[in-house]
């Protein structure tokens, strides 16, 4: 489309010529002069004056470059706007693949795309326009919303809840059973059923290979708009807050409690029974065994205050040549002080000097 038709579906202000015709999005390194690109992060700005592409998508305020502009308050997400308009992924239209197995009392709604050996169990009920690809698996009593969404080979286990607009990536497992092991006067261990289920709200995207696991007694819940990212684990009985991210790899233990627009990123750990207020930040490879006050910024492991971290990081890289500096100090001071014994010995007659 034209430079100008794609300035007006974003809502932003052309400066540039708009007849250019466009053809694509592309990294600001890589886009071709048919391409547009964006600039959201100050450290990519200079990047901006040598790219090849035929637009930069900008803050308002971004100053004047070359090339045309397209300018909004928020050109990541213009960015990921443009992507949806230039992308389209593949379309699943409704209709059920023969060799999916479907349970006679299971609900289905209207213009479901049901794929190739996916197996949907007694009692599931499932919304309209959903799309269930191959392999993927629907346990007894499962109820998911309007415009669900499941990926090859998702698992959503027994008696579990999702709401609308949830999407299940590749591998992704909800409702698993948790980890609870009860242990006997000779020391075996004994599995602790585990009857809750896991409770997702709206417009949730679990990605691929996560795991969120079903409740002792109660629920998991996960609240409308959280993002689970791959590999992540969220224990038993744990809530994960309206809006909040959970990055790669990091981990909740059972009975975690995250707030509202909550950041645990990648590799980031929370012990059991801890709770993170609303909007706390835990950068990457934190780890967590206290209760975390809302707002707050933590690293490190254990997870301590960000800037106070950030300074002992500092500190950390010079611990070498200030342990250099203290051990050339010691031996100064220990010399001083010998030679000032000499000294005084001599002064009190104690000693005679040749």
């Amino acid at each position: 489309m034209k430079l100008q038709e794609l300035a007006a579906q974003l809502g932003a202000e052309l400066r540039g010529d708009g007849s250019v015709e466009i053809t694509g999005v592309r990294g600001i390194e890589d886009a071709s002069p048919s391409e547009i690109t964006f600039v959201a992060n100050a450290k990519y700005a200079g990047l901006a004056r040598t790219t090849q592409a035929a637009a930069v998508l900008v803050a308002p305020d971004f100053p004047e470059i070359p090339t045309a502009t397209l300018r909004l308050a928020n050109p990541y997400l213009a960015f990921s706007q443009a992507l949806g308009i230039f992308y389209q992924p593949p379309h699943y239209p409704p209709g059920i693949h023969p060799t999916a197995v479907i349970d006679p009392t299971a609900v289905i709604g209207t213009d479901a795309h049901i794929g190739a050996y996916a197996v949907i169990g007694p009692h599931v009920c499932i919304g309209d326009h959903a799309t269930i690809l191959p392999h993927v698996v629907l346990y007894p009593g499962v109820s998911v919303g309007n415009r669900f969404f499941a990926h090859a080979h998702a698992v959503v286990r027994e008696g579990c809840t999702l709401g609308d607009h949830v999407t299940l990536e590749n591998g992704a497992i909800v409702g698993s059973d948790g980890f609870g092991f009860a242990k006997d006067s000779q020391g075996s261990w004994h599995k602790i059923p585990q009857s809750g289920p896991v409770r997702i709200g709206n417009h949730v995207d679990v990605q691929a290979n996560a795991c969120i696991d079903r409740a002792t007694i109660g629920a998991t819940e996960i609240a409308d708009g959280a993002k689970i990212d791959n590999l992540v684990q969220i224990g038993h009985g744990s809530k994960v807050g309206k809006n909040t991210l959970v990055c790669a790899q990091a981990g909740l233990a059972g009975s975690s409690v995250v707030g509202a627009n909550a950041i645990l990123a990648g590799q980031a750990g929370v012990a059991g029974h801890c709770t993170l207020g609303d909007g706390a930040i835990l950068t990457a490879q934190s780890g967590v065994s206290h209760d975390v006050p809302a707002g707050k910024m933590l690293s490190g492991s254990p997870a301590f205050d960000n800037r106070t971290w950030l300074r002992a990081v500092a500190v950390f890289q010079r611990l070498p040549e200030m342990l250099r500096r203290l051990s050339q100090l010691e031996k100064t001071a220990r010399e001083t002080a010998l030679e000032r014994s000499k000294i005084h010995s001599v002064a009190n007659g104690k000693e005679t000097v040749s």
